[in-house]
């Protein structure tokens, strides 16, 4: 498989130009379902395992779901600062950084499965009580200065679920774990 493939196993994102009801429900959805989809899929990973990258160069199995956990609470935080303030500025976060401390390496994954459970639980939640004028507030990213939409950044947050769980499914696949 080429690296490119590796890196973004189900593609880029790419946002529809009309983002229908019917999307939002997918993205919804996918949130919502991802800490079962991604608990039935690594539970079962043996420590060597999970310390095994999912590509060359690429983060261990253990960082990916500990990342999980750091960018959903960064993404569950800047939702509702677009949600309660005038198109804020987010702060981001080096979230390669992140993936190097001591914790994102070593750590059991238990601790990060229960904060993606609880993350998820509140934000799908907030995510399926939001009105029409809620779906188009924004926040601004800093880094390229955009301003990205609620109902936009729903679906990059599905597409970042799909995209790190086909990391470990890929890896499963390519290892031959059961």
């Amino acid at each position: 498989m080429a690296l490119e493939q590796l890196k973004y196993p189900i593609g880029k994102f790419e946002k529809p130009e009309i983002i229908t009801k019917d999307i939002l429900a997918k993205w919804i959805s996918e949130i919502s379902t991802f800490p079962t989809r991604l608990i039935n899929e690594v539970n079962h990973l043996t420590d060597e395992q999970l310390d095994t990258p999912y590509r060359p160069n690429g983060w261990t199995i253990r960082q990916v779901i500990h990342h999980c956990a750091d960018s959903h609470m960064n993404s569950l935080i800047r939702f509702k600062l677009a949600l309660t303030e005038d198109q804020p500025t987010i702060k981001p976060y080096f979230e390669e950084r992140w993936a190097e401390l001591f914790d994102s390496k070593s750590m059991p994954i238990q601790p990060s499965l229960k904060i993606i459970e609880g993350i998820h639980d509140r934000w799908t939640t907030l995510l399926n009580n939001l009105n029409n004028e809620d779906y188009q507030r924004v926040f601004i990213h800093p880094e390229h200065g955009k301003r990205i939409r609620i109902d936009e950044n729903i679906g990059i947050y599905a597409w970042h679920c799909n995209h790190h769980l086909a990391h470990i499914t890929e890896a499963k696949k390519t290892y031959n774990w059961a």
